[in-house]
């Protein structure tokens, strides 16, 4: 193991040889690294927490550290992190409450810039990026491929759409259309499709389509939510993304930023 002199670990904690620990970092009790995991320097992790294998973690992260919930009373609650996610500079995860489930569980291939926090309870699937300072708060639902751009907070109990694209500095309180783009340039709105996005993913151009075909009806037509739906689910070809779009906004408790 790989360990710097002035970095401190818990006799009771997991910590493979293969991983690197730097300086002045702090492992606590009841924490678990998978293989080949790097912390560069000055991170301290708290547990529960249990962590995939070839993570990395920039100086001064603090990683599974008591939810920032007036109701948490020291219970035992967990923190989860997949594989192959860089945890940026000052970023700050928290575990979860009893009243939430008791768990924060991060997906793999994760960026997460430096100063974002992820409140207590949050799920984040995979691939998603956190931009800087990007606030998540308690009990929120990043799904994967998602970008929630820099300085952006985000009301607890909401969900972002996989795919999705969210401009910085917008303030998110309603749950965010999957493979939508949504900016606060103006006023807080969906703005289309995150084509560019879906491109990069590798969606093909009739997935495009359709998807943008669900869009104009959702945004650009004269129809309510209600009317657009039902036009929606009248259509016997649409695809499996859109009735991936429907499912969201039919299950949608905070209702949608459109």
């Amino acid at each position: 193991m790989n360990v710097h002199p002035t970095a401190i670990i818990d006799a009771h904690a997991g910590v493979p040889a293969s991983c690197q620990i730097g300086p002045y970092c702090v492992i606590g009790a009841d924490v678990e690294l998978g293989e080949n995991c790097l912390l560069v320097s000055h991170v301290a992790v708290q547990g529960p927490t249990k962590i995939g294998s070839h993570n990395v973690f920039f100086p001064f992260a603090a990683i599974g550290m008591a939810p920032q919930d007036v109701t948490y009373k020291g219970e035992p609650t967990r923190l989860e992190i997949g594989d192959h996610n860089e945890i940026r500079e000052y970023v700050t995860i928290n575990r979860g409450t009893v009243k939430g489930g008791g768990l924060t569980k991060l997906g793999n291939h994760l960026l997460i810039m430096a100063y974002t926090h992820v409140g207590h309870d949050c799920v984040i699937g995979d691939h998603a990026m956190l931009v800087n300072g990007a606030t998540i708060a308690g009990h929120v639902t990043v799904e994967e491929w998602a970008v929630v751009g820099a300085l952006c907070p985000v009301h607890q109990f909401v969900r972002i759409g996989a795919h999705s694209y969210i401009g910085g500095g917008t303030t998110i309180t309603q749950d965010v259309l999957p493979f939508s783009m949504t900016s606060a340039a103006r006023d807080t709105h969906a703005y289309g499709l995150n084509k560019v996005g879906l491109e990069r993913r590798g969606f093909s151009k009739e997935r495009i389509a359709k998807l943008h075909h669900a869009y104009k009806i959702l945004l650009a037509s004269k129809m309510n939510t209600t009317q657009a739906l039902a036009k929606l689910k009248a259509e016997t070809d649409r695809s499996e993304d859109v009735d991936a779009l429907i499912r969201f906004i039919e299950s949608s408790e905070r209702g949608i930023i459109k």
